[in-house]
């Protein structure tokens, strides 16, 4: 299942190496999110860490200030036994001011 949203990108980081003879290549996207407020003991806000793409990406949105506002498109996959969520495509719309 897919679904598109509009969200705060805080950050990336990429990796690409190879470690004991597998490959890695890999962006991770940090995503603003709201901490679960309904049981009293948290407030407020989060980056919450999402798979991406190849460090490819990461080379060419690097330029970029963050945070930033983008449409994301969201995949979510499971095992059977397991959820996760991935974003499967990013177009940043605005720059977000800094906090004064």
């Amino acid at each position: 299942m897919q679904f598109e949203t509009r969200g705060k990108v805080m950050g990336m980081k990429m990796f690409n190496d190879t470690m004991e003879g597998k490959v890695y290549d890999f962006t991770k996207l940090f995503i603003e999110s709201e901490l679960d407020e309904s049981k009293g003991v948290a407030k407020g806000l989060t980056a919450v860490e999402y798979e991406f793409s190849t460090s490819a990406e990461f080379h060419k949105m690097k330029h970029l200030t963050f945070p930033f506002m983008a449409d994301l498109t969201i995949e979510l996959v499971t095992t059977g036994k397991a959820q996760k969520q991935r974003v499967i495509a990013m177009k940043p719309v605005q720059v977000v001011p800094a906090s004064k």
